[in-house]
């Protein structure tokens, strides 16, 4: 595993070595859109706006994984950089067991309130009843949806990244099937599109836990030592990426209230799509970063600066040219794109010309999850999370709370890549503080 992060990458050979990650970070953001166009074409529009209403419950999920497995994903290939493989063994056993009882935790809280969370995320009447069998019963599945999601980076720092990628395929694929034989053919409605996903997220976490107890001639499960340095550090390192995910659930609440008031249910329909494309488009550079994430830690913790420097430029290089490649592709595919979620008139009418302003903060967006993802792996948490939470919470929600009192509903539909633009201006001192300009704080200067 060390030999294959330990060497000089091209553009084609970062690329292929994230690759895995990209996938799976994909698939897995396919979870939720394959549930969204079943719903859609299914069930209706109502349904999917039930959806999005609770989703920011299982964000909040994510949230708490992606943290435990990014941030502790630095810390594990510190220490294996630095040859502490029986730490990295430790570290890795306490931050799943933390994920499996926070899960717990966050599962038995929602079902008993499952109405009251339903209410306050925007449920209305004719909402509420959806609302509630979807939230009721993928929250049941909330310890495996935590585990598929830091698996994810774990196997990746374990040198197993295409087990992850292959069960996360396969995960995928059962969602997929599922949600045919459950909506299609069962006709379970809503409940079914929960199931569907549940049911595909215990496939990578049941098999993630075997792995790690069997795996003893590589990255595995020890005993568990209460290293609560450790945990913290885990926490704040990936306190960025768990500020994305959270920004999620509170910008997706603000949506879903401002578009309620302006369009009703067919406006939450149509950001629901919005930010489908979004959620989409954003798995592509989270798999990214957390792909390049193991490389970044083992030659941070090596002190291999000129190697660093290199995955710095490469993987910056990569990141501009493929987000200019694919904003010009979501803008030309906005049709057929929209097509595929809907075939509602009206929201169609409201989603492929809001899809196209939309899309302009895909320029934007992979070179800030990028730079956030960068500092995270350089344990450099506190950055990284500055990066985050004014990208995803602080600029987006003033516009999304000023923009439409000033442009209407196009205001919502700019809202997200005003807050991308001014997130990347704010990112350019960071890197030449830390990577470009000759000072003490440069990462690369000897």
């Amino acid at each position: 595993m060390s030999t294959s992060i330990n060497k000089n990458f091209t553009p084609l050979s970062l690329l292929k070595f994230a690759m895995p990650s990209i996938i799976m970070m994909i698939l897995m953001s396919l979870y939720t859109i394959t549930d969204g166009i079943f719903i859609s074409r299914y069930i209706g529009s109502n349904a999917l706006s039930s959806l999005n209403i609770v989703f920011p419950v299982i964000n909040i999920v994510i949230a708490i994984a992606t943290m435990l497995g990014t941030g502790g994903n630095a810390i594990i290939s510190k220490y294996l950089g630095e040859g502490k493989k029986e730490a990295a063994n430790e570290c890795l056993t306490l931050f799943v067991a933390v994920s499996i009882l926070l899960s717990i935790f966050i599962l038995t809280f929602t079902l008993i309130f499952l109405t009251p969370i339903s209410c306050f995320l925007g449920a209305n009447d004719i909402l509420l009843s959806d609302c509630r069998k979807y939230l009721g019963y993928s929250i049941i599945f909330a310890p495996a949806c935590m585990l598929q999601a830091i698996f994810q980076s774990y196997f990746v720092t374990a040198g197993k990244p295409t087990l992850g990628l292959v069960l996360t395929m396969s995960a995928g694929i059962t969602n997929v099937i599922l949600d045919y034989v459950f909506i299609a053919r069962l006709d379970l409605g809503i409940k079914g599109a929960a199931l569907a996903t549940g049911i595909g997220q215990c496939i990578p976490a049941v098999v993630g836990l075997v792995f790690f107890i069997f795996a003893k001639n590589n990255l595995h499960f020890t005993k568990i030592t209460l290293r609560f340095r450790e945990l913290g550090m885990a926490c704040y390192n990936g306190s960025s990426e768990m500020v994305t995910q959270l920004s999620n659930a509170i910008v997706t609440f603000l949506f879903n209230i401002v578009l309620m008031k302006i369009a009703g249910e067919k406006g939450v329909a149509a950001i629901t799509i919005l930010l489908y494309g979004q959620f989409l488009f954003n798995a592509f550079y989270l798999g990214f970063s957390i792909g390049i994430s193991p490389i970044v830690g083992f030659q941070y913790g090596a002190k291999a600066k000129d190697k660093l420097k290199n995955i710095y430029k490469v993987s910056f290089i990569f990141v501009a040219v493929s987000s200019v490649v694919l904003t010009i592709m979501a803008l030309i595919l906005t049709t057929p794109i929209m097509t595929i979620f809907t075939n509602d008139k009206e929201t169609f009418e409201l989603a492929a010309p809001a899809f196209r302003i939309f899309a302009i903060g895909f320029l934007f967006s992979g070179l800030n999850i990028t730079s956030s993802g960068f500092f995270t792996a350089l344990s450099n948490g506190k950055i990284s999370a500055i990066i985050s939470f004014c990208r995803t919470l602080v600029f987006t929600v003033i516009s999304l709370l000023f923009l439409p009192q000033l442009l209407g509903i196009n205001g919502a539909w700019i809202a997200i890549p005003v807050a991308e633009f001014i997130t990347l201006i704010m990112t350019v001192p960071m890197h030449l503080k830390y990577f470009i300009r000759k000072n003490n704080s440069n990462y690369f200067a000897y």
